[in-house]
């Protein structure tokens, strides 16, 4: 199989100032290409680490791709060092300033010399116009290996690599099908399910691979073969898969690779009907989450966000007594939230959080990570107490996705 490394530049990058999604993208397209990612490297922006890192991947792969330090600014030193790397003078490439001069035109923005020289690239290269911003990609070849350099900035990168990067290699290359098949359960630990599919993954073919992947709250169990005959490996790996889904049956939460946000707005869809939310620990993010899918209009109404004792009375009709009582990490406060947000929404459904995540605030019957999560309807609430021992962040995810859960499963067991 043709193999790939990937190289970022950045100081930024090894800070932790800068999270590399790019990574994950570019060897999500790359297998999807069938092209399998061997290496990710990040590197400074430094001369020799950068030098260094085209040496040494180029040993493990046929194709290395690079992204960052194609910028304006004097830290940008990626094209100067492809340029004497690859034994090349820095030339105008009539494409790239074309471009450069649009930009500034169509934005009514002065241009001065710096922006030009952003359409400069080695004579040894073949250019890739930049369709999104004003630094090009490059194509590299040397001793039968392929270097592409694209800017750092996503939204660029990802328009090189579906325009041009990867329709050049699938044309370059003999590509073998990778495929993937990917469920994803909750409600049980790795651990249990391994043991629960041991005889099943013991029994596969060595064509194809079982991987588990978990996540906050959930299990994605994906099995992946590949070769050249994209009808046989469909057909195999299909058997296996469904063999998979009825030994997880009573866990199974999709047979599709999506999260949990989108398999319950695909539900709501289905039986059109629309939620709302009502949140206090989780501070919105629910909501967020829905709201990342495109078209959640079409089933998602709103949220309130309530973390005083106030806002609790004044936005979602909270008796002031049930607080004082109980608390407002409790599962009368959460179920009141619940039909507050029922009445003043109008929505189908409902999910109401309050709870503790940390670090502080926690009581000795009520520690650190405790919730309580209501879903319903008008005409029935439920409501249940979570714990969870990780940190704020986590313990918000963790509660997210599993009142997600408990909605979605309040849907099928009450319609």
């Amino acid at each position: 199989m043709i193999q790939a490394t990937i190289i970022t530049i950045g100081d930024e990058l090894l800070i932790g100032q800068v999270i590399d999604t790019n990574s994950a993208w570019m060897a999500q397209e790359l297998n999807k290409a069938g092209i399998r990612v061997v290496r990710r490297v990040a590197v400074g922006d430094v001369w020799d680490e950068i030098w260094n890192a085209l040496d040494e991947e180029s040993k493990h792969a046929q194709i290395i791709l690079i992204t960052g330090g194609l910028g304006p600014t004097a830290d940008d030193i990626t094209k100067p060092l492809l340029c004497k790397y690859f034994g090349g003078k820095l030339v105008v490439d009539e494409g790239a300033k074309q471009n450069v001069i649009n930009i500034f035109t169509k934005l009514k923005r002065p241009m001065i010399e710096r922006n030009l020289l952003q359409a400069e690239v080695p004579d040894v290269c073949t250019a890739i116009q930049n369709k999104r911003g004003t630094a090009p990609g490059m194509f590299f070849n040397k001793d039968g290996k392929i270097f592409v350099s694209m800017p750092g900035v996503p939204h660029e990168m990802k328009g090189m690599m579906e325009d041009d990067v990867i329709p050049h290699l699938t044309k370059q290359f003999k590509l073998p099908v990778i495929i993937h098949r990917t469920l994803f359960t909750a409600g049980v630990g790795e651990s249990f399910l391994a043991d629960l599919i041991q005889d099943f993954e013991e029994a596969l073919p060595p064509q194809i691979k079982l991987a588990y992947l978990p996540n906050y709250g959930m299990v994605r169990l994906r099995l992946t073969s590949s070769g050249f005959d994209k009808i046989q490996i469909e057909k195999d790996i299909e058997i296996q898969f469904t063999q998979l889904q009825l030994l997880v049956k009573d866990y199974l939460v999709t047979n599709v690779d999506e999260p949990m946000e989108r398999v319950v707005g695909k539900l709501l869809l289905q039986k059109n009907k629309t939620m709302c939310t009502a949140e206090s620990c989780t501070g919105g993010y629910i909501a967020h989450l829905l709201t990342s899918i495109p078209g959640s209009s079409e089933f998602y109404d709103g949220s309130v966000v309530s973390y005083s004792y106030g806002a609790k009375e004044d936005l979602l009709n909270v008796n002031h007594q049930t607080l004082l009582t109980k608390g407002a990490v409790s599962e009368e406060v959460v179920t009141e939230m619940a039909k507050g947000a029922l009445q003043n929404i109008k929505s189908n459904y409902v999910i109401a959080v309050s709870g503790i995540m940390g670090p502080g605030g926690g009581l000795p019957e009520k520690p650190v990570g405790t919730a309580w999560i209501a879903v319903g309807s008008k005409e029935k609430i439920a409501a249940q107490k979570v714990f969870f021992r990780f940190d704020r962040a986590r313990n918000i995810q963790l509660t997210a996705v599993t009142a997600l859960n408990l909605l979605r499963q309040f849907i099928l067991q009450n319609t």
